[in-house]
């Protein structure tokens, strides 16, 4: 390599690389802290008037590429009171090449361990605090679903409700239906953390009927033991959608418009 190709390399890498939580220019508008790391987000709706923060949490992106896909979902809402807010989980990073510290485990696995949930949750929790929201409402889709389930049981309170979109709400059954064995034995699943859930929490699950990847029955039963709990909790399987494309239905909008309500 050239001096001058190396200098262009180098200098890519410095713009690229993600900084950790104590170089953290956290505005809380388009980064905020996570625990121990830097979190890229982009805010929609005008943070002095907030009463509702929605935060939209990406999946796991096995097919790699950038992962701000529910940013256009998020802006939608960021209006009339209710800032909504992109989050990019840590080591991934959106199409300006804006990236989060830490490791995404994308390609490895195991990508709900608890400091990943750890800073995701703390992450809700300053924005939470900058925005002097009333309450929060999380919405994951995927790997962003299992871990908004996780954050509702492990950090009761920090969020009122979640809409869990294409959902593995119980890990090991899901990767027993994906790949025949369960070798995601670090990560955390929504499913144990049921009984911690706030009684007063409302969560919609939404999965669309032709999902190879999270079966709708994994969600369905994640939403049964919510009720037996008593939690306000409903299951909703929309015709035809597959894994990817049930953020972009009418059922998916119309659960977030029911928990704005």
């Amino acid at each position: 390599m050239t001096r001058t190709l190396f200098a262009a390399f180098f200098s890519f890498a410095l713009i690229s690389m993600p900084a950790h939580a104590d170089e953290c220019a956290a505005d809380n508008l388009t980064r905020v802290k996570g625990a121990d790391e830097c979190l890229v987000i982009k805010t929609f709706g005008a943070a002095e008037d907030a009463k509702t923060l929605i935060i939209f949490i990406h999946g796991d992106g096995s097919g790699g590429g950038a992962s701000d896909y529910l940013y256009s979902r998020a802006e939608r809402y960021g209006k009339n009171g209710v800032v909504a807010v992109g989050l990019i989980r840590p080591g991934y990073y959106d199409k300006q090449d804006n990236w989060s510290s830490g490791s995404s485990y994308r390609g490895q696995g195991d990508g709900y361990r608890p400091e990943i949930v750890a800073s995701v949750a703390d992450a809700v929790k300053n924005l939470k605090a900058f925005h002097k929201a009333d309450r929060v409402i999380l919405v994951g889709h995927s790997g962003g679903a299992a871990i908004s389930g996780v954050i509702l049981g492990r950090f009761p309170g920090l969020a009122g409700a979640a809409v869990l979109a294409a959902c593995p709400c119980h890990v090991a059954d899901w990767r027993i239906m994906r790949r025949g064995q369960n070798t995601w034995t670090r990560s955390q699943s929504p499913h144990a953390f049921v009984d911690a859930i706030p009684a007063g929490t409302r969560v919609i699950a939404v999965t669309g009927a032709g999902d190879s990847n999270t079966r709708p029955v994994i969600a369905e039963a994640y939403i049964e033991s919510l009720k037996k709990r008593g939690v306000d909790a409903r299951f909703v399987e929309v015709p035809g959608a597959g894994h990817n494309a049930v953020t972009r239905t009418d059922e998916f909008y119309a659960a977030i418009d029911a928990l704005l309500k």
